[in-house]
């Protein structure tokens, strides 16, 4: 007798219910056409990609020679505004787009120059001319790469940012090389898109006007959140360029989730003096002509360095935190690759996929069918188990389907009954030893056991390698392949044992139709 303890028969049969019930709405429209807000029943269905929904390609240059041309006017006014604090008389300063010039009066000073510049930032090239006056800082290739890193990061957060805020499920957002970002988004047009992409993320630190005293060209914003609105000053005392980073911490007194931000040379001493002017004074930190944030300045903050707190949680802070990076540093993006896939072409290959499945399927069963008889249909079973799950989860995970995905699933239904095949040939092996009904289906799930999970470990490691470093269509490939294994062990394994246990308990046989 072969025995299952109720808690694992509990677990089997829950989680065949989940795969039916949650793989059921892609085949009952009226489950996915359900309100979520107003039933519990599951009405998610898989997501398809833009090679099966249609939808927009766009792959966008940004601008790197105005990225360059701010960080050498950043750097070009950091110096002057130095120069000016310690009076250093100098005869201009000059910036290109990789490189500033300093011509000063005096070669003394020089050697206080170059500390300060050394100080300020890494990554920069120094030399100084014969007759020590004239200062040529250039940027180098660490620099030119953690610059060009940095900004594409940010407008990848920022594109992101706008298109998952349109409901847009699943959009395909990366880079390409050292200054593109390639944009998909199934689904959508093209000039909805650029519509989304060509605004601009403008972030900046605001004070606020005098109580009852709002200037002729002071701004009215509102909260970004929606609970109204404040006066605040036109100009921004910090801007978007002079924020080096933001990250979400934990602060250190109260325990409690903050931002912690750092800003650039230029940025941290007009901080200062602005916060050291206006402690116990509210500024708005605005993104985009919306508030996200309106703390009080508690202390002058200098050193470039401070802390944003607020009635955070974590995910808050993370996302405020994301909110400030993504609009940091923004650059102007071209259109270099304009693609629209059109539906028609997305329904024949979902066409298309759906008979190669149908046909693969029907293979298969026909297949286990006739070489196994009774557990061949035992294997069947799991089989369709195995389809219900796998449709489950892409369909609750909102992973997006592709082409390749497609081919993953005819793949997985090939490899599906795998591991029955293995098992049942060792259950005939046992047989043909002379043992037992009961004693053959011990020693065949036991001894096959250590092959499947060999062969099958090997395939979710390729999997997951395709996953790490391919994108795309071959992440779409590898998700579904690695999903498949990971419902096939379960299926061949556990519901075709429990589906053999049960019949076995219940018939006694002597000789196995096998």
């Amino acid at each position: 007798m072969i025995k299952i303890s109720p808690w694992k028969k509990f677990f089997i049969l829950a989680i065949c219910l989940y795969g039916f019930a949650f793989s059921a709405p892609n085949f009952i429209p009226a489950l996915h056409n359900q309100d979520p807000e107003t039933t519990w029943l599951p009405h998610k269905t898989v997501n398809l990609g833009l090679d099966l929904r249609g939808g927009a390609h766009l792959l966008y240059q940004a601008d790197m020679t105005k990225v360059f041309d701010k960080r050498a006017g950043g750097l070009k006014q950091d110096y002057i505004q130095f120069m000016k604090d310690e009076k250093i008389n100098h005869n201009g300063v000059s910036s290109t787009s990789r490189n500033v010039v300093v011509n000063l009066e005096n070669a003394d000073d020089a050697a206080a120059v170059k500390s300060y510049i050394r100080r300020s930032s890494t990554g920069l090239y120094i030399e100084t001319s014969e007759d020590g006056k004239t200062i040529t800082v250039t940027m180098d290739e660490s620099f030119i790469k953690q610059v060009k890193d940095q900004t594409i990061s940010q407008v990848i957060e920022v594109v992101r940012r706008r298109i998952d805020e349109t409901g847009t499920t699943e959009p395909v957002i990366q880079r390409q090389g050292d200054d593109r970002v390639l944009i998909q988004v199934p689904g959508a047009e093209s000039s909805d898109v650029k519509d989304l992409v060509g605004k601009t993320a403008a972030l900046g630190f605001h004070l606020l006007p005098k109580e009852g005293r709002k200037g002729l060209y002071d701004l009215n914003l509102p909260f970004m959140d929606g609970r109204g609105s404040i006066d605040v000053r036109r100009e921004p005392v910090i801007t978007g360029d002079m924020l080096n980073n933001a990250q979400p911490t934990m602060s250190s007194q109260t325990g409690q989730p903050v931002v912690s931000f750092r800003l650039n040379g230029i940025g941290a001493r007009k901080f200062c003096d602005v916060t050291r002017e206006n402690v116990g004074k509210p500024f708005a930190i605005v993104l985009d002509n919306e508030i996200v944030s309106a703390p009080r300045i508690n202390d002058a903050i200098c050193g470039g360095q401070g802390i944003i707190t607020g009635d955070f949680d974590i995910k808050e802070a993370g996302d405020f935190a994301l909110l400030l990076r993504a609009g940091a540093l923004p650059t102007d993006l071209k259109v270099v690759e304009e693609r629209t896939v059109g539906p028609s072409l997305g329904a024949d290959s979902v066409a298309a996929g759906k008979i190669a499945s149908i046909i693969g399927l029907a293979f298969v069963l026909v297949f286990m069918l006739l070489s196994y008889g009774l557990f061949g249909l035992f294997a069947n079973i799991a089989l369709i188990v195995n389809i219900a799950l796998l449709l489950a989860l892409l369909s609750s995970l909102q992973a997006t389907l592709t082409l390749p995905g497609i081919a993953g699933i005819v793949l997985t239904v090939g490899m599906a009954v795998d591991a029955n095949v293995l098992i049942f040939e060792r259950i005939r092996e046992e047989l043909g030893l002379g043992r037992s009904a009961m004693s053959s289906v011990d020693a065949g799930y036991g001894h096959a056991m250590s092959t499947i999970i060999d062969s099958n470990l090997t395939t979710m490691i390729a999997a997951i390698i395709l996953f790490s470093f391919g994108t795309g269509p071959i992440k779409g490939f590898a998700v579904t392949l690695g999903l498949g294994i990971a419902t096939s062990l379960f299926s061949a394994i556990l519901v075709t044992r429990l589906i053999v246990a049960l019949w076995m308990n219940a018939k006694r046989p002597k000789t196995l139709p096998i």
